[in-house]
């Protein structure tokens, strides 16, 4: 397992993360590309009873395309071949909550988004059942505050199960994220995860969850309806993706695992972990494990045996590396020789950063980027080869190999992500505008000034480092600026020079 966690008391010491913002803000290098500096992870302290996780991850930035390689993207018109339009394209890229949604998980609308689950194992008695949640976000999603030697954000949970218009159970809890520097604020990545064990009687409840940003207004409600099982007999406990631990021995105890609440993993660099739990089986009780995709084709199969007595079995799955392609896909579960069956959703991205499913639309995306002659590659690759691909073209350009992420990469998307936000002209994107091509590949500019007039708009772009001046003209009056020929020459010259010197 590539990623690395410690325990800690919650305010971790880790390394600076590198994740460069605006060159003005950071005084970071131009161009794509950032010489990057190691992260580490960090996990809370898990402790008994009705308890709280929080894991730090090592990613950069989370993105999404809905698809799967060489198959149908959900814009694709019938009867026509699989593409898609750019303005299409972006909006989707970004909206990483949606295919969470589709999953069936609870997701937390921005400015305070989110992405929880909910998962069952049995409890002391067949009347008592244990709801395992798991909620993860991100800390660009939080207001934080200078505290000491680093930074603080606060956030608020309220996590009830409702019956027949009465609450059942309630838990609140009031926790704190602390880093040490600013740049760990702006992280988009699940740095941040919140469990909770809670103990319930088998019914249909209606789960209400409040999560309240307590240094901003912020704050989102969401509620689901949803079914407690009641565990008698031989059964199976719903798969809880996890990303460590050895589970619990004992029905009255608390399972020692770290959750994987979005229950994904990237493609052929990580296995996909899942802690099962069986009751009513005898110890040996061999499980029978698949993998299936939304057409319900068999991807994956393996076998494992349950350990312990006849209360309380248990048994992890692990599922390798590249065994499963990209896209959204099933594990079911069953007990050889029993009627148990059980399932839970999965995710295969191509990195641990964005959980992105289809290469050939995001090899439409990366035309800015330095080494075209990779992204050439991946463009040109049969459906079968694009994941061998990209990932040949994750390590070439990977600048700090001993890190998780792809510092080049992500600073090269969350630029794409601005520009297509910022510049956006009638009829086209902002990141395929002139003024999205200039910020996506040479950053932020260092002064912005309007030079125009009502009847002719200009606008003028400064680059101190780089010496360089650029003027883009609204020559059509309709808000569609463009680089001067002057300035094309330029820019190129300059952005020649950038390219250079990475």
């Amino acid at each position: 397992m590539r990623r690395g966690r410690a325990r800690g008391d919650g305010r971790g010491r880790r390394r600076p993360c590198h994740l460069r913002r605006r060159a003005r803000a950071t005084g970071s290098r131009r161009g794509c590309g950032p010489r990057g500096s190691r992260r580490a992870w960090e996990c809370a302290k898990l402790t008994c009873g009705l308890e709280v996780e929080q894991v730090r991850r090592g990613a950069a930035l989370i993105l999404l395309l809905v698809g799967l390689t060489g198959g149908c993207a959900q814009w694709q018109r019938a009867g026509t071949q699989p593409h898609s339009r750019p303005e299409t394209t972006v909006p989707q890229l970004f909206d990483a909550l949606s295919i969470y949604r589709a999953m069936g998980f609870i997701v937390g609308t921005p400015p305070l988004a989110f992405v929880a689950s909910i998962r069952f194992l049995a409890g002391v008695t067949p009347e008592s059942t244990m709801a395992v949640f798991a909620m993860s976000l991100a800390n660009r999603a939080l207001s934080f505050r200078h505290s000491g030697d680093g930074f603080v954000a606060e956030y608020h949970v309220e996590l009830a199960f409702g019956s027949d218009s009465a609450t059942a159970r309630q838990v609140t809890r009031d926790e704190a994220v602390r880093v040490h520097g600013f740049q760990e604020t702006l992280r988009a990545d699940e740095s941040i995860i919140f469990q909770q064990f809670v103990a319930l009687r088998p019914g249909i409840y209606t789960v209400s969850l409040v999560v309240r940003d307590r240094n901003s207004p912020a704050y989102v409600r969401q509620e689901v309806v949803d079914t407690v099982p009641r565990f008698e007999g031989p059964a199976l406990g719903t798969p809880v993706p996890i990303y460590q631990g050895a589970g619990r021995t004992e029905l009255g105890a608390l399972p020692q695992i770290v959750v994987n609440p979005r229950a994904a993993v990237p493609y052929a660099s990580d296995s996909l972990r899942f802690y099962v739990e069986g009751y009513g089986m005898p110890a040996g009780t061999r499980l029978a494990a698949r993998v299936v995709d939304p057409d319900s084709v068999q991807l994956w199969r393996d076998t494992t045996v349950l350990t312990g007595d006849h209360a309380l079995a248990s048994a992890r799955l692990f599922i390798g590396p590249g065994a499963l392609p990209i896209g959204r896909a099933e594990l079911e579960v069953t007990a050889v020789g029993t009627a148990a069956t059980v399932r839970a959703p999965l995710l295969v991205s191509l990195s641990a950063q964005w959980a992105i499913t289809n290469v050939g639309e995001m090899a439409k995306l990366l035309r800015y980027f330095p080494r075209q002659d990779l992204v050439s590659k991946l463009r040109s690759a049969p459906p079968d080869q694009r994941a061998t691909r990209w990932r040949e073209l994750y390590k070439a350009t990977d600048p700090v190999p001993v890190t998780p992420e792809n510092e080049a990469l992500d600073e090269y998307f969350s630029r794409l992500a601005i520009a297509n936000l910022r510049f956006q002209e009638p009829g086209m994107p902002g990141w395929l505008t002139d003024r999205g091509e200039v910020f996506i590949t040479l950053g932020e500019p260092d002064e912005v000034f309007d030079i125009g007039t009502d009847a002719r708009r200009a606008v003028r772009w400064d680059y101190a480092n780089l010496r360089l001046t650029l003027y883009f003209q609204d020559e059509t009056a309709f808000g569609q600026y463009r680089l001067t020929p002057a300035s094309r020459a330029e820019y190129q010259r300059a952005l020649a020079q950038v390219r250079r010197a990475q």
